[in-house]
């Protein structure tokens, strides 16, 4: 009995040991692969399911949760270098009932990457709207929300499509000529003066760990501090696509892109919603001004303690803005209706 005991717990303790041996090695070998793993989980536990779809040849990645109902689906659309993953800390906060889809921009992540064609902000805009085509959003109206990059295209989206939505919601949106450029915005024009646009010297394409964590300071209010390993392991996923970055970058900061959202703000009749962090040191807060002049009536939330990251930073304060002007465009559109 005593040695059976005995193997029993050699058997328990080295079935423990397994999973610990795994994780460790991962952690000092290979953190890029424990943050997709963390991903992973952090989509199971939302409830979340990754898709792929095909409109031609061309592939779509995302993100859905529920299936389509009386309340307007919300899609929603990342910023520059991120991925649909950006959105899960936002996806908790948000009702169960409410069907949600995040999809990888052009070129981002799981999504085809063909050419500059799809980069720009209308290249981007006509690919988004394959997208809402081939998943069957355009079937009824739907609340579209985008950051920074995202922002911008969801902007000219609802100008180009404004029969297709219920509601907008612009967080701290690029595309738009600001009162006061924030330092970032004048490094970049200092550096596209100079002809100078080298992707190692641009705070949102780091190419070390100092750089990651600078990154994160730049776009976050709140000191968000990793452990080393778990900055390689970012890092590490993003390496292999800063060239790809620079190249959009370029494209979304040429002429015919730089300031698409602001060329369409008086064609957007979609009921508006702004969302913005004061501390932003991406693109200036003054942004909000921008927009709230163009469009009397829209609702502006300005976020203190809050920087670019609003989905880092505030995201229990997004998702209850999120919900809340989707749940009063609904009680509009339902007034109408009796």
């Amino acid at each position: 009995m005593g040695v059976c005991v005995v193997s029993m717990i050699a058997l328990a303790g080295s079935l423990l040991a397994v999973p610990v041996l795994v994780f460790t090695a991962t952690y000092f070998l290979w953190p890029a692969a424990l943050i997709k793993t963390y991903n992973w989980c952090s989509r199971w536990r939302r409830g979340l399911q990754v898709r792929c779809v095909f409109w031609g040849d061309y592939r779509f990645c995302y993100s859905q949760r529920g299936v389509p109902g009386p309340c307007p689906s919300l899609l929603l659309l990342h910023g520059f270098s991120a991925n649909k993953d950006m959105w899960l800390p936002i996806m908790q906060y948000l009702p169960e009932r409410q069907h949600v889809v995040s999809v990888d921009m052009p070129g981002h992540e799981g999504s085809s990457r063909t050419g500059p064609e799809d980069w720009s902000i209308q290249g981007q805009v006509d690919r988004i709207h394959q997208f809402v085509q081939a998943v069957g959003l355009d079937k009824q109206r739907f609340h579209l929300a985008g950051s920074s990059m995202g922002g911008n295209v969801a902007g000219v989206y609802a100008a180009q499509h404004p029969d297709q939505l219920a509601a907008l919601t612009l967080i701290c949106p690029a595309g738009l000529e600001v009162p006061r450029d924030s330092g970032f915005v004048r490094l970049l024009k200092e550096m596209k003066e100079r002809g100078e646009m080298r992707p190692e010297d641009v705070p949102l394409i780091p190419h070390t760990t100092q750089q990651m964590e600078d990154m994160l300071k730049l776009c976050c209010h709140r000191n968000i501090v990793l452990p080393k390993q778990i900055l390689k392991g970012l890092l590490a996923s993003r390496l292999p696509n800063n060239d790809f970055y620079s190249q959009v970058l370029q494209e979304i900061l040429s002429e015919q892109s730089v300031r698409s959202l602001h060329d369409s703000l008086h064609l957007i009749t979609t009921p508006l919603q702004v969302i913005w962090g004061t501390d932003d040191q991406v693109i200036d807060v003054s942004g909000a001004g921008v927009l709230q002049e163009a469009h009397p009536g829209c609702q502006v939330e300005l976020l203190e303690r809050c920087g670019h990251a609003v989905m880092l930073d505030r995201p229990r304060k997004a998702a209850q803005l999120l919900t809340d002007f989707l749940s009063t465009q609904d009680d509009v559109q339902t007034k109408k209706r009796s």
